[in-house]
């Protein structure tokens, strides 16, 4: 009787506790990177040929609306020249967005580190916009190239200006025998000065825009899809209405031949004298068409794989 008392007592000991932990600090980390690449190749597709409409108005002043450049673009290329330059972001969207995600379930942990808090609290409005800036910076190691190839991809046939790619590997040794290796992340700086902020935005209004539609916290309890959907497509329209004027100067520095601009703040003040502040918002109207059904097709995503892992293990 004694016996069975003391092994009943000694049953739920601190160890077994401590190493489940520990596993699902793992996995939380590896589910993250899973999910966010899942839910990056369904933002390409999803938001591509905007994207495509987006750039083109951002680098030319041809086009007179974003109605304009689709009918120009369409009659151009046709519908498939609407997915110009997919390849290399579908093939980059991976691991950027695995990346981004795990850099954002990193930064969540972090914050939960310096304020001694246990894996299932619940993070405040600041230490979620941390979280969210935070994960921009390893993004942006991969990032950067990615958006040189895709830019350049998706102006190479505008107006016949500049050299016709094949495709996103083309584009890549193109771009290495006019500028050398470090050519490729021409343009990391504004990549930088538009994802931190507009990380903070995405993350930000996604956290607190789901919670107020389900009235929970991230990762606790059922989400409805219809909440998945809302809230990741207004956090995409908030990261674009935060991002897009440098994100304007990234996509002139990247697609300018070797050696016009000296950095981004050289592309800055000549559009300002040039072109005047409006020209910081060229591309808005697409970048906000696309940013709905791009990113709500990528946080469904994400959420729908990760709750597809969390039922494996």
């Amino acid at each position: 009787m004694s016996t069975a008392e003391a092994k009943a007592k000694a049953a739920p000991v601190s160890v077994p506790e401590t190493k489940t932990q520990e596993t699902q600090k793992g996995s939380s980390a590896v589910k993250s990177f899973l999910s966010g690449g899942f839910g990056g190749m369904c933002l390409v597709a999803a938001g591509h040929p905007l994207d495509l409409l987006k750039v083109r108005m951002q680098t030319s002043t041809e086009y007179k609306s974003t109605l304009d450049c689709f009918r120009k673009t369409l009659a151009e290329n046709g519908i498939r020249g609407m997915y110009r330059g997919m390849a290399a972001p579908l093939v980059g969207a991976t691991p950027v967005f695995a990346i981004c995600f795990w850099g954002y379930d990193l930064g969540q942990k972090i914050a939960r580190s310096t304020y001694n808090m246990s894996p299932t609290d619940s993070l405040s409005t600041g230490q979620i916009l941390f979280a969210g800036g935070f994960s921009a910076i390893p993004t942006t190691a991969i990032m950067a190239p990615m958006e040189r190839i895709k830019c350049s991809l998706q102006v190479a046939s505008a107006n016949g200006a500049g050299p016709v790619y094949k495709g996103p590997v083309d584009a890549a040794a193109g771009i290495v025998r006019a500028g050398g290796i470090t050519s490729l992340f021409k343009g990391t700086c504004a990549t930088l000065l538009r994802d931190v902020p507009g990380s903070v935005a995405y993350f930000g209004a996604y956290e607190l825009i789901k919670k107020a539609l389900t009235n929970q916290s991230a990762g606790q309890g059922s989400i409805s899809p219809l909440a998945i959907v809302t809230a990741g497509g207004l956090a995409g329209m908030a990261n674009w209405a935060v991002a897009i004027p440098p994100d304007v100067l990234k996509s002139r520095l990247q697609t300018a031949p070797e050696g016009k601009y000296s950095g981004v703040r050289q592309v800055f003040v000549e559009m300002m004298r040039t072109e005047g502040a409006g020209a910081l918002f060229r591309g808005m109207g697409p970048a906000l068409l696309r940013a709905f059904p791009a990113n709500a097709a990528c946080f469904l995503g994400v959420e729908l794989s990760l709750q597809f892992m969390n039922n494996l293990w």
